[in-house]
């Protein structure tokens, strides 16, 4: 019975939240102070509110309007000179037209009804006797339900109930060494505050080279907004009483080699800091995006990926991952560290305008790793694996004689790193060749061999490769 309720109470108690609103903060500004915000990759921040707290010597109750919605009270702490916290309540039953009248049971309204023939208004109180799923009233002596029949009608409430808020509110009692103005710091922890890294690369094939423009992209969703707030990102992940991540859980696997070099930003203990040059306004559920990496022909190439999952075949001829090569390192690189987020990489058409051609996820990166970035799937490039023959040689010992078939229908010659993995046990390479020739491949782990494979322009290449596996 929601609708019904809400469609003639509708001006009255909204106007009844503005001016409940307006009586708390006349100017319509915010209730907080000189706010700071630190903002983790994993939606959770931490606020640092520092206001000026008129106190009488002894015990007091402060409100500290404007918190967040979605504010961890448990985690809240106030400091001040002479201050000592003796309780805290977080008020979060916030005002709106169904929590007033939920609250209202039981107490007397007034009705406002206007006459749609004449405009004639009359007004008679009557008592709430429920609001669940519709609102039972009592005239004088007869019950009416109030229907949405279209006529005119207006609640009028005599107040407000003291346990809603026009915005979401702290209340601390405290104990206070000596009167007057206090400067305190309150700070909490919020979750639905928190920021990804978005990156834009337009990558130029021709000169080998592309372009990388890194965002931060802050989203708030705590019901409350943080005006003119110095702000600090913090790349990193940070328990929050979860652990540490386990090994099923996938990564983005765009990492080829991990860096080791260090670079000239801020550090907080494992992480790396990402402060905002100028305070700004976070506002409620509002995106807001500013650069932090501006990168000009930064070396990078294309090149074709196949991972062959298990020594086996597959029934058709499967594409190659569309692959983007570069690299974070200070010399030849990015030259910095690059926070988890996602890439979109661009390539100019034959007509001069970027195109989107794929993007994917990175992890937390060092600076100096080498970097391969899976953008898409390779239209004319393909690789079919086969089984030619597998021969059991002993109680625990096999045989797998495999073909990789690699075919490229482009006008140009392109090279191919092929893989296969799942080399489970003590598994041997006894012969490998390609179209005939000796090729050595490379043993990367325990259970994963790759090889660099050139394909001519419109041809293709055979891979054969013997495997001796001992379980």
């Amino acid at each position: 019975m929601k609708a019904v309720r809400l469609l003639p109470l509708l001006l009255t108690t909204l106007s009844l939240s503005a001016q409940a609103q307006d009586a708390a903060d006349p100017t319509g500004a915010t209730a907080q102070g000189d706010v700071a915000v630190t903002i983790y990759n994993n939606g959770q921040s931490l606020v640092q509110d520092d206001r000026q707290l008129p106190v009488n010597q002894g015990r007091n109750r402060i409100e500290f309007p404007d918190v967040s919605a979605r504010i961890r009270p448990e985690t809240v702490n106030l400091s001040g000179p002479g201050l000592s916290i003796i309780e805290q309540n977080f008020d979060y039953d916030l005002l709106s037209p169904d929590k007033l009248m939920d609250k209202a049971v039981g107490q007397e309204v007034t009705l406002l009804r206007t006459n749609p023939a004449t405009g004639a208004e009359t007004r008679e109180r009557a008592k709430i006797l429920a609001a669940n799923g519709g609102i039972v009233l009592q005239i004088g002596s007869r019950i009416e339900v109030l229907r949405d029949d279209g006529l005119p009608v207006r609640v009028i409430f005599d107040r407000v109930p003291p346990n809603l808020r026009a915005r979401p509110t702290l209340s601390v009692t405290v104990e206070s060494a000596r009167g007057g103005t206090v400067p305190a710091r309150l700070s909490y922890l919020t979750p639905n505050l928190g920021w990804t890294a978005d990156y834009v690369a337009l990558f130029d094939a021709a000169k080998g080279a592309m372009d990388m423009q890194g965002w931060v992209t802050l989203t708030n969703n705590t019901g409350t907004s943080f005006t003119n707030a110095k702000t600090i990102l913090v790349a990193g992940n940070p328990a929050n009483g979860g652990g540490r991540r386990n090994w099923w859980q996938s990564s983005s696997g765009a990492i080829d080699q991990a860096g080791t070099e260090s670079g000239a930003r801020e550090r907080l203990g494992d992480y790396y800091l990402y402060p905002l040059a100028q305070r700004t306004t976070i506002a409620n559920a509002q995106q807001k995006q500013v650069s932090f990496l501006d990168v000009k022909g930064a070396p990078a190439r294309a090149t074709y990926e196949y991972v062959n999952g298990w020594l086996g075949s597959s029934a058709e001829p499967m594409s190659a991952s569309s692959v983007l090569k570069f690299s974070t390192a200070k010399q030849g690189g990015l030259g910095d560290q690059l926070p988890a987020g996602t890439i979109r990489v661009y390539m100019r058409d034959a007509r001069g305008d970027p195109q989107f051609i794929g993007e994917n996820s990175i992890d937390h990166t060092p600076m100096g790793s080498s970097m391969a970035l899976r953008t898409g799937e390779a239209f004319d490039v393909k690789i079919r694996p086969t089984v030619e023959q597998r021969t059991k040689k002993g109680s625990s010992r096999w045989e797998t004689r495999m073909r990789y078939t690699l075919t490229n229908a482009r006008p140009e010659a392109v090279t191919i790193d092929l893989a296969q993995q799942g080399l489970w046990g003590d598994t041997r390479v006894t012969a490998q060749s390609l179209g005939g020739q000796a090729i050595e491949g490379k043993r990367v782990s325990a259970d994963r061999m790759e090889w660099s494979v050139p394909v001519p322009a419109n041809g293709s290449v055979d891979l054969s490769v013997t495997f001796d596996s001992r379980y």
